[in-house]
């Protein structure tokens, strides 16, 4: 590609954020979860957990959702009541479901290296579900950019 389409500045803010909100649609109705996610290159990773699930990992809607209709964002903000500190990143891409192989063993470890949890009380497993959002195209916004228009970046054509 060339250039990044994540800078610095930005991967360090959403690298520090410790949950996104994961937005699907199957066509007819859009879902949104919250995610405990990690960012590596110019995807985001997020697995679907040992917590209590609604249904089994397969038929969740937010996987059924990407396995019906790829496009998908995920919006990872900051709410502080000085509002000079509010920012909020919105990731688009195409997303997948990542049930083996390689690129989901490096998503589970980085999952384990940033949320504790993952290693202690609610251990991630090997074979756990990774949903993988390849970003294509970012908006972002904070106060020092007030007066401007949200930032809005786009994977450059191949």
């Amino acid at each position: 590609m060339g250039i990044a389409l994540i800078d610095a500045g930005l991967r360090r803010r959403i690298g520090r954020a410790r949950v996104g909100h994961f937005a699907t649609s199957d066509g007819r109705e859009a879902a949104l979860v919250p995610v405990c996610f990690v960012l590596l290159g110019d995807t985001v990773y997020h697995a679907i957990d040992a917590k209590p699930k609604s249904a089994a990992p397969d038929n969740l809607r937010r996987v059924r959702n990407v396995r019906a209709n790829p496009s998908a964002a995920l919006l990872v903000d900051h709410y502080d009541e000085d509002w000079g500190r509010l920012w909020y990143v919105l990731l688009r891409g195409h997303a997948g479901v990542l049930d083996h192989g390689a690129e989901q063993q490096r998503a589970i470890a980085a999952l384990k290296r940033k949320y504790v949890q993952y290693r202690t009380t609610l251990p991630l497993a090997r074979d756990a579900l990774v949903i993988a959002l390849a970003v294509r195209r970012i908006s972002h916004w904070r106060p020092s950019s007030s007066g401007r228009r949200p930032a809005d970046r786009r994977v450059p054509p191949a």
